[in-house]
């Protein structure tokens, strides 16, 4: 069964390339391109491919975003990142917002291909360098030594209502969504930004894509 790829990346070159090598394999086929994330929801839309190969720095709509709205209006499209970064921040953020994988672009084509098929079938697959630093962070939160991080400083509930914030909720409508009053989604909220130390909503909403506070759709 032949595997249908769309691609999305602000650089023609990149995307050439990225296409010339796809295609010497008899089992890939790139059947769009996409400049900006606006682009590569709407071409998701149109052609459901199997697999979109995504930068994550992309202009007009980020990488995250454009995965999340993806895997809720297209769920049967599996979301593979490519990036040059190889830290916490952008993986958990892709990771959180739905994506099956991660893959550096600097790697070698055959890993490239691997994860292609890999995530096409429903699996996971992350660089190496992108696995260490996961494992490292997931170990450094069990033994309590990832710093203040918004699982070990807040409850259950206020890691919640911080999702529902970041993802642009207003207080009404979270309060409608977990049913409690709005005095009491102003008080978490009150709480969550004292335990944080931050001080507006446009920080908590950096604060918690940064720590993958994001829905799983």
């Amino acid at each position: 069964m032949t595997i249908s790829v769309i691609l999305a990346d602000d650089h023609q070159v990149m995307r050439e390339g990225l296409r010339n090598l796809i295609e010497q394999q008899e089992d890939m086929e790139v059947v769009a391109e996409a400049r900006n994330g606006r682009e590569a929801v709407s071409l998701c839309a149109e052609f459901e491919p199997d697999l979109l190969v995504m930068d994550v720095a992309m202009p007009e709509l980020n990488g995250m975003e454009a995965c999340r709205r993806i895997r809720s209006e297209c769920p049967d499209v599996r979301v593979l990142a490519l990036s040059m970064h190889a830290d916490r921040q952008y993986a958990a953020g892709m990771l959180g917002a739905g994506a099956g994988g991660y893959v550096l672009k600097d790697c070698a084509f055959e890993e490239l291909a691997d994860a292609i098929r890999r995530v096409a079938s429903g699996r996971t697959y992350l660089s190496p360098e992108i696995e260490s630093v996961v494992v490292r962070d997931y170990v450094q939160r069990l033994s309590g030594d990832g710093g203040a991080s918004a699982f070990s400083v807040l409850t259950d509930r206020e890691r919640e209502v911080l999702q529902l914030v970041a993802e642009g909720d207003t207080t009404k409508q979270i309060a409608a969504r977990l049913h409690v009053s709005v005095k009491t989604i102003e008080s978490h909220r009150q709480n969550i930004m004292d335990k944080l130390e931050i001080r507006s909503i446009a920080e908590l909403t950096k604060y918690a894509v940064r720590e993958g506070l994001t829905s799983l759709h």
